[in-house]
């Protein structure tokens, strides 16, 4: 059993910063990759940030704003997140996936939402 606990959220006026973060705990503390989704008012889940294996990818939308990072030895995530953007108000979601069998694990969520 897997637990991701994200903590970090909140309200923040345009061009803010918030950092989340997601720390795992449970059976499995190694994961083949860690990261970050988020899912906006009727709209699908989508990728913000992911690290597998030491390699970063992000969405188009928030390159060079937001930096994922990983702490393997605490088994957390984190997302720093600037030049925040209304664009950017989701529920985010921890992500992770573990190596063998791989199967992925979610937070509960996080509401960010960016306002005036």
């Amino acid at each position: 059993q897997v637990q991701l606990v994200e903590s970090g959220g909140g309200l923040v006026q345009p061009g803010g910063s918030l950092r989340l973060s997601c720390a795992a705990s449970g059976s499995i503390r190694s994961f083949y990759a860690m990261g970050w989704y988020r899912q906006a008012p009727g709209k699908q889940r989508d990728m913000v940030a992911v690290v597998v294996s030491g390699n970063t990818n992000y969405a188009d939308s928030v390159k060079g704003r937001f930096t994922v990072s990983r702490d393997n030895a605490k088994s957390t995530v984190y997302l720093q997140m600037n030049s925040l953007e209304p664009e950017d108000t989701a529920v985010y979601y921890c992500y992770a996936v573990s190596w063998n069998p791989q199967k992925a694990y979610w937070g509960q969520g996080t509401q960010v939402t960016v306002s005036s």
